[in-house]
This record gives C-alpha cells, structure tokens and sequence, in this order.
C-alpha cells in the first residue's frame, strides 16, 4: 500500500486530530469519477457513477477487493444508512433517492415534488428522528439543465415512510454536500458552484430558521466544497481544492476558523468515517484513500 505525506497546518489545533503516523494512504484507482463513500458491515460502498454501479471494497487475508454491490446503480452519488441500516442512495440518472432494504428490495422514497420530477439527488444525511434531508443539485442533468422542471436547486427532507417531500431551502445554486452537528442543532450545506459552505440553525422540529456562510472555499485553485462530514467533537471536515478542509468546531451561527487542510493527490469529492470510525475514507476522481485520525466521526445508521 503506497503511502503519501502532507499536511496544511494552519492552526497549532489541527494537530490535535492527527496521531504520530496519520498518514494518507492510497487504497485503488481506477474508477470513473468516485462519491458517496460509506462504511457498511466490514467494508466500504461508494459511488462509481459513470460506471453506474454502487462498488464495495473490503479486505481479506489475500489482500483488498473490490466487488460490486449494485449494478445499475441509477448512477447513484450520496449514500448513507437510516435508523435500521438500510441503504439509502441519491441517483441521478433516475433522479430520485431510493432506499435499499436489509432484504435487497429498492424501493423510491422522493421523486418529486409538487409534481415536479426533482434534479438530481446528490448527497444525503440522516437525522436521530429518521427524518432524510438531501440535496439537489443538476449536476446530474445533461448540460445541468436539459429536462430540469424545478426553478431551483433544493435541499428537502422525507421521511422513508412515503410522507410528503419538504422543502427546506431553495435559495442556493448547487447545493451539495450536508451533514449535522454533532447535537443536530446546525446544519451545514456546500454550495459546490460557488465554493462556500453555510451553516443553518434549526428549529425544535429540524427546519432551518437562521443561516451564515460558514467558509469560502474559492481559492482560484481546481477543486470546490463538495461532500462534508463531522466528527463527534463538531469539527467540521469539507472536500475542497487541494484535499480535506478542517474547522473549528462551531457553537453557534459564526464563520468557521480553518484548522488546516489533509491534503491529496487527487482532487477530493466525499469522505466518510469507517473502519473504528477513527479512519476518513476519501473518494477523489479516480481514487479511494484513507487516514487514520485520533477523533471519531458521528455515527451513521442505528443508533
């Protein structure tokens, strides 16, 4: 396993998330364009979306293997589990997410709304109370607007039960990634064509009721705020040009302090908490890679 160095320390706090070896490690290429990582059981899925299928890697005695979990896989982006680890997936060629079963039945959840087909779902997180907020950007739209029928780019919530889709936002241009504070009581959005990430606070019922922009991202270089994850002390762990962006832990409505940056050969698109949940797993273009940290991110799936 090849390994590579290289960190971008901007606050002497950063070190506080790095054990003695944390080092990048490179896992396998050679995909399309990799997203959505997401540990399952004793392996991690991810997207490999031109390819359209949902991948799975694991290791073995013999060594790591790559196999796939579902094929097609409606060009799936985001994965994540709800509260009785089933599968939950943004597909964009299908522009709906749907939800995979223990038993292997997939099923839709949203598809549209106000009878309106949706864009393209592209990232997903699940809330303590089971509730599903997403993302939905047209990335996944020919030209990014060919047989678009929503005037805006939304971010909605649903519950797996078929209920009606919400809307929650529907001011950004491309929202992306998301995730929750540790206490569920901030939401964070990316906005991946504009490279800034805000930060909502939410009601006692999970709508959003107040919003600053968090962090700008737009340093001229290749790569944007794409896929987001946090760790369970709330810092807050972006994709963005050059590797994985670190902040602050936020308390509040406020701009983020940058900690530093994990930085990558490849430009990054997701991460995710796997193995112990102290390892990022890191999808980027062609590549999987991984480090191990000294936190822990928040949990997916059962509680």
């Amino acid at each position: 396993m090849t390994t590579i160095e290289g960190f971008d320390i901007k606050q002497g706090d950063f070190k506080e998330i790095l054990n003695k070896d944390s080092i990048v490690e490179y896992i396998a290429t050679g995909f399309a364009f990799v997203e959505g990582p997401l540990w399952k059981d004793k392996g991690l899925l991810f997207s490999d979306i031109p390819n359209n299928r949902i991948a799975y890697h694991s290791v073995s005695e013999e060594g790591p293997n790559i196999s796939t979990f579902r094929y097609p896989s409606g060009n799936s982006n985001g994965l994540t589990l709800d509260l009785d680890g089933n599968l939950i997936a943004c597909e964009h060629s299908t522009r709906r997410v749907s939800i995979t079963t223990l038993t292997g039945e997939t099923l839709p959840i949203a598809t549209r709304y106000r009878e309106k087909r949706l864009n393209s779902p592209n990232d997903v997180v699940v809330k303590s109370d089971g509730y599903v907020y997403f993302t939905d950007p047209p990335y996944g739209l020919p030209q990014m607007k060919q047989g678009k029928e929503l005037p805006f780019s939304g971010v909605y919530r649903v519950k797996t039960n078929g209920e009606e889709l919400e809307l929650l936002i529907d001011n950004l241009e491309a929202p992306n990634g998301i995730a929750f504070s540790p206490d569920e009581k901030r939401l964070y959005v990316t906005d991946s064509m504009n490279k800034f990430i805000n930060v909502y606070s939410l009601d006692s019922e999970g709508r959003p009721k107040g919003v600053k922009q968090f962090a700008d991202l737009d340093t001229g270089e290749e790569g944007t705020a794409d896929g987001i994850k946090i760790d369970t002390d709330g810092r807050v762990y972006s994709t963005g040009p050059g590797g994985i962006w670190v902040f602050a832990p936020s308390e509040k409505l406020e701009k983020g302090k940058l900690l530093g940056r994990i930085l990558l050969p490849e430009i990054p698109a997701n991460c995710a908490w796997g193995e112990d949940g102290s390892t990022l797993f890191i999808t980027a273009r062609t590549g999987l890679y991984k480090i191990r940290l000294a936190t822990t991110g928040t949990a997916v799936g059962p509680r």
